[in-house]
């Protein structure tokens, strides 16, 4: 069961995150508007010392249904 405040302090997190990093969200939106089967998203993070992560995945199928439901639950938010 969903906790409501968790909910309420979850949605307030983001949309101070939304006002901190206003392009994230309009980039979010592109790629999934131009993601397809056999996309690659590569994700990457540097830390202030300099390391780097990175990795990648190519978008499969059941990938897009999952991008696909994630997408439809942010609208209704």
């Amino acid at each position: 069961m969903i906790n409501p405040m968790k909910m309420m302090q979850y949605k307030e997190m983001v949309e101070r995150f939304k006002r901190s990093h206003a392009k994230v969200e309009p980039f979010f939106r592109a790629a999934m508007n131009s993601l397809q089967e056999g996309s690659i998203i590569e994700m990457r993070v540097t830390n202030p010392n300099g390391q780097e992560l990175r990795s990648n995945i190519r978008v499969n199928a059941e990938d897009m249904q999952l991008l696909k439901e994630i997408n439809e639950f942010g609208k209704t938010q």
